[in-house]
């Protein structure tokens, strides 16, 4: 996939006009590292190829369980993640043997997990809960509510990504792995989270591999390397 495929365009420093302070990537660090802890392990902990709205799930599942690996997802939480009475999703983390299948009927639905490693969390409840609650809204880089879990997972991986510098970044590699895709699909996603302004631009460093990304109403400084943006009829 050539760096060039969306009509590239260097990124000066007028581009876009400085960030909000509201859009602070050291606002909620412990959540983000504790969701990129935690995305890091479910992927090694479910197959490869577990959809991105499943991922979702058992993000929410691991951490809000218990110590008993008990969990209670009010119908309100499902409703806002737009997986509510989504049976599939269930079957496919039963199937995995990651949790035990949910009866959808009851409210609040009440998971039981049967991966001990996720009983054994070091932070307490109450922040692992916070960092649930981040997950859910990764400010700044939140995708429209109706984008499909495949674009919301790939925005959360990249918001817990985040560094206190005018560009992020890191491995193509690690990012496909957290959002279960190949590189090729993940640029495609990418793709499609600048065309959404979800991003303003990213770029794939061929030599060592890096994804640098920026955000929409962000001062980007001067880099030289070219940032892929979407083309008038994508």
């Amino acid at each position: 996939m050539p760096d060039t495929l969306l009509g590239p365009r260097r990124l000066r420093p007028d581009d876009c006009p400085p960030a909000p302070v509201r859009d602070n990537p050291g606002t909620g660090r412990d959540e983000r590292v504790r969701v990129r802890e935690m995305l890091t392990y479910l992927a090694s902990a479910l197959p490869r190829f577990t959809s991105p709205a499943a991922r979702l799930l058992a993000l929410q599942c691991a951490l809000r369980t218990d110590a008993r690996g008990q969990v209670r997802l009010p119908a309100g939480l499902l409703r806002g993640m737009r997986l509510q009475g989504r049976q599939e999703l269930w079957q496919e983390l039963a199937q995995d043997r990651w949790l035990e299948m949910p009866v959808l009927k009851s409210a609040p639905v009440t998971v039981h997990l049967l991966d001990a490693t996720v009983l054994d969390q070091a932070p307490g409840r109450s922040a692992r809960r916070r960092a649930a609650h981040w997950a859910l809204h990764c400010a700044p880089l939140v995708p429209p509510a109706v984008a499909p879990p495949v674009l919301r997972l790939t925005a959360l991986v990249l918001a817990a990504h985040l560094s206190g510098h005018g560009s992020h970044g890191t491995d193509m590699d690690v990012l496909a792995r957290l959002c279960g895709h190949s590189p090729h699909q993940t640029g495609e996603i990418l793709d499609r989270l600048v065309a959404l302004r979800t991003l303003a631009a990213w770029h794939r460093d061929r030599e060592t591999d890096e994804v640098v990304w920026q955000l929409p109403m962000q001062h980007a400084r001067p880099r030289p390397a070219r940032l892929r943006t979407p083309s008038p009829d994508r």
